[in-house]
C-alpha cells in the first residue's frame, strides 16, 4: 500500500546501542531471544529445530446482492494447533467491526465509513453453541470448553452479517453496484512461536498478519453479476454462459488480450447464468487471505503469461474495470509484464500463484491473487502502482511477514522491486527521480525525530515516522546491500531466505541471519548501522590531499548510514570520471573513510553525487583542490 504515516514510539536504549562501532550482535527483545532459545529460530537463520506453525482450512459462504449492503456469510474453520501449547482460548479476527462508531481508530472517518458493525448471528466450537457478547471488537478472545491439545484440532462453525461501508478504501462499495469485500469473515489469528496469539487491535492504519490456510469460497450473486475473486474458479461452465467461459478458458494459455466481457456483452446480459442467484466457486491453498470484487457493470479482460521458463507455467492476467476508465484498459498487458519480469528478474522467483486480477476501487492496495487500485490519469503512474501491490505477492504472502509489526519487511521489498521494473519499463533516469521524490525526500528533507528512529522499532508503535522506515530507508538499505554484494551473491542470498521462509513467518533476524550466513560474511555491522541506528544520510567532503598514490579525499560521514559513494572527479585538463565505493567502504570506521583519486593527472575539484542516497546537506560536497 502507499506510504500512509502513522504513530511512532523509541525502543528505548536502542539508539545507544546502535552507535557501538563494536556490538558483537544484534540486538534481540526478550520475546524474540527466547524464540531463539527454545529453537524454534536459529542462529544461522534457518527455521529452528522446534519451529512450529498453525493453520486452518476455511469452508466459506458469502452472500451479497447489490444494491442491498447486507453482505451474510457462514463458514466452517478447522483450526489445526500444530504448536507445544495447550490453548485454552482462542483470538479472532472480526476486522469490519473497525467501522463501528465506537471503534478505536487512528484517525477520524467520514460517516460514510461508519456501519453498525458485524453481528454474528451463530458461533459453534465443536458443535456446541457458544454465546458471545455482542461488542466484539476487532480482536476478541473467545474461551473454548475443551482446551485444544498440541497437535489436535478443532472445528468452528460461525454464521455472520453485517452492512458493507458506503464509503471504499480497503474494501466496502465502488459505487452502488460494484463491491469489494475484504478481510469480510471472521478468522482466528495468528499464534506464533515469538508473540503468542496476536493481539494487536486493527486500527484502521496497520497492514496484516495471517496464518496460511487453505480455503474453499462460495461467493452467491444475482444473475448479471461478475464475480472475481482470490484463487481458482471451480465453476465457470456453471455461473458463465458458454461464449464467455470459451473466452475466460482461452485467456489461460494466450498472450493476446481476451476480452472476456465487454460492455455490450453486458448489456445484452450474455455473460454470467440466468439463474436468480449464482454460486462461484473459488479454491486457493497455502494462501494468507481471500478477497472478492463484483460488479454488473464492470468489463473483464484478461490473458496470461509465462511465470516459470522452465515448466512454462503460465499465470492468468485478468483486469475488472469501468468501461471507460482510460488506464485500465492497459491493466493486464502491465500485470502481465509484472509478473513476467519479477519472476525472471527481481526477485526472480517464478510467481508462486496461477492468477492475478487488477481491480478498479480507490485503495491501491494488495491481496493475494489480487489488487484494488484506484484509477490514474497518467499511464506511467498507474503501471508503478500496479507493479509496487503485484510485488507484495512475494512480501507479505508468499512469504508470512507480519506487517502489523514489522512493515519493512514487506513494503521495504515492494518499494526497491517498483525501482528496478521502473527502471526496464520507464529507463533508469525516470525511475530513479520519480524514487527520490516519492521514497526519499520526505524523510531526508525533515529533520523531526520520529523520521530518524530506527528502522527496527515496531511498526505498530509508530505514528509520523511509520512511512519512511517501512518503505523509503527500508529500501535504500535493501539497495546498499546489493550494491556491496553484488547483484549475483544478493540474489543467492534473497533466495536462500526466501527458499527457507515462504509459506511461514519470518522476523528481522531471520532476514539479517540468513543474509549473513549465505553470504558467507559476518553483516552485523551493516544491519547494527541501518536498522538499530537513529542515522540519516549526510556526507560531507573534508580535505584533499595529494600524495604519492594520487589525491587523497576524507570523506565524514555526519549522519551515519553506510551508503554507497560516487566521487565525481574534475581534472584540469576539463575530464571528468566517477569513483563508485560500495558501502563496504564504511565497514571498518562509520564515521569517516577517504577515496584515492590514483594516477598522475592534476585534480582541479571533487564533488559527492549522491544518486538515489539523498544528503541532507549538500553545501559540503563540493571540494576545490589547490
Amino acid at each position: 500500500m502507499r506510504s500512509v504515516f502513522l504513530s511512532a514510539l523509541a525502543l528505548a536504549g536502542l539508539a545507544h546501542a546502535a552507535t557501538a562501532q563494536t556490538t558483537p550482535t544484534l540486538y534481540q527483545p526478550r520475546d524474540i531471544k527466547r524464540a531463539f532459545d527454545r529453537g524454534t529460530r536459529a542462529a544461522d537463520g534457518r527455521p529452528g529445530p522446534k519451529y512450529w506453525q498453525n493453520r486452518g482450512r476455511y469452508d466459506i459462504t458469502v452472500q451479497a446482492a447489490p444494491p442491498s449492503r447486507d453482505i451474510r456469510g457462514r463458514e466452517t474453520i478447522t483450526y489445526f494447533n500444530n504448536s507445544p501449547d495447550t490453548l485454552k482460548q482462542l483470538v479472532l479476527r472480526i476486522i469490519m467491526n473497525v467501522h463501528k462508531p465506537e471503534a478505536a481508530r487512528e484517525g477520524n472517518v467520514s460517516p460514510d465509513y461508519l456501519t453498525s458493525g458485524v453481528v454474528i448471528d451463530s458461533f459453534q466450537v465443536a458443535g456446541q453453541l457458544r454465546p458471545l457478547p455482542p461488542d466484539l471488537g476487532t480482536a476478541p478472545s473467545v474461551r473454548l470448553p475443551k482446551a485444544l491439545a498440541p497437535h489436535d484440532s478443532v472445528k468452528l462453525a460461525v454464521a455472520w452479517h453485517f452492512p458493507l461501508s458506503v464509503q471504499s478504501g480497503r474494501e466496502g462499495m465502488i459505487d452502488k453496484t460494484t463491491y469489494f469485500l475484504a478481510y469480510f469473515y471472521p478468522r482466528v489469528a495468528v499464534y506464533d512461536d515469538y508473540n503468542g496469539w496476536d493481539r494487536l487491535p486493527f486500527l484502521n492504519d496497520k497492514e496484516f498478519y495471517n496464518d496460511f490456510n487453505d480455503y474453499t469460497l462460495r461467493v452467491k450473486a444475482p444473475a448479471n453479476y461478475i464475480v472475481w475473486a482470490t484463487g481458482t474458479l471451480q465453476n465457470p461452465k456453471q455461473v458463465l454462459q458458454p461464449a464467455a467461459a470459451k473466452r475466460l478458458e482461452k485467456s489461460m494459455t494466450s498472450d493476446e488480450l481476451i476480452h472476456v466481457a465487454t460492455a455490450a456483452d453486458l448489456a445484452k446480459k450474455s455473460i454470467t447464468a440466468q439463474q436468480p442467484m449464482n454460486t462461484w466457486v473459488w479454491k486457493a491453498t497455502d494462501i494468507p487471505d481471500m478477497t472478492v470484487g463484483l460488479s454488473d457493470h464492470y468489463v473483464w479482460d484478461a490473458a496470461s503469461v509465462i511465470v516459470d521458463p522452465a515448466t512454462k507455467r503460465r499465470a492468468s492476467v485478468q483486469a475488472a474495470f469501468a468501461d471507460a476508465t482510460k488506464d485500465f484498459h492497459s491493466s493486464v498487458k502491465f500485470g502481465q509484464n509484472a509478473l513476467g519480469w519479477f519472476s525472471r528478474n527481481w526477485p526472480g522467483v517464478p510467481y508462486p500463484y496461477p492468477k492475478m486480477t487488477a481491480f478498479q476501487g480507490f485503495a491501491d492496495m494488495e491481496y493475494p491473487m489480487m489488487v484494488n487500485d484506484s484509477p490514474a490519469d497518467d499511464l506511467q503512474f498507474a503501471q508503478l502502482v500496479q507493479d509496487h501491490e503485484i510485488a507484495h505477492t512475494y512480501f507479505p504472502f508468499y512469504m508470512g511477514i507480519n506487517e502489523s509489526r514489522y512493515a519493512f519487511m514487506d513494503e521495504g521489498w515492494a518499494t526497491t522491486f517498483e525501482l528496478l521494473i521502473g527502471r526496464a519499463e520507464n529507463g533508469t533516469a525516470a525511475a530513479d527521480d520519480f524514487y527520490r521524490k516519492f521514497r526519499v525526500t520526505n524523510w531526508i528533507n525533515n529533520p523531526s525525530t520520529a523520521q530518524d528512529l530506527p528502522i527496527i522499532t515496531p511498526s505498530s508503535e509508530l505514528k509520523a515516522g511509520y512511512g519512511n522506515n517501512s518503505y523509503g530507508k527500508a529500501s535504500l538499505s535493501y539497495l546498499a546491500l546489493k550494491d556491496m554484494l553484488g547483484d549475483e551473491l544478493f540474489k543467492k542470498c534473497l533466495h536462500t531466505y526466501m527458499d527457507r521462509w515462504h509459506s511461514k513467518h519470518p522476523i528481522p533476524w531471520d532476514y539479517f541471519n540468513t543474509m549473513s550466513n549465505a553470504s558467507g560474511q559476518d553483516l552485523t555491522w551493516f544491519f547494527q548501522n541501518w536498522f538499530f541506528s537513529n542515522n540519516y544520510i549526510d556526507l560531507a567532503l573534508t580535505k584533499a590531499d595529494k600524495t604519492a598514490q594520487g589525491t587523497t579525499v576524507s570523506i565524514k560521514n555526519i549522519g551515519g548510514f553506510a551508503v554507497p559513494v560516487d566521487l565525481k572527479v574534475d581534472y584540469a585538463d576539463g575530464s571528468t570520471e566517477t569513483l563508485h565505493r560500495t558501502p563496504e567502504l564504511w565497514r571498518a570506521n562509520q564515521q569517516q573513510a577517504s577515496i584515492t583519486v590514483p594516477g598522475s593527472k592534476a585534480v582541479r575539484a571533487v564533488s559527492l553525487d549522491h544518486g538515489l542516497y539523498m544528503d541532507a546537506d549538500t553545501k559540503n560536497d563540493r571540494l576545490t583542490v589547490q
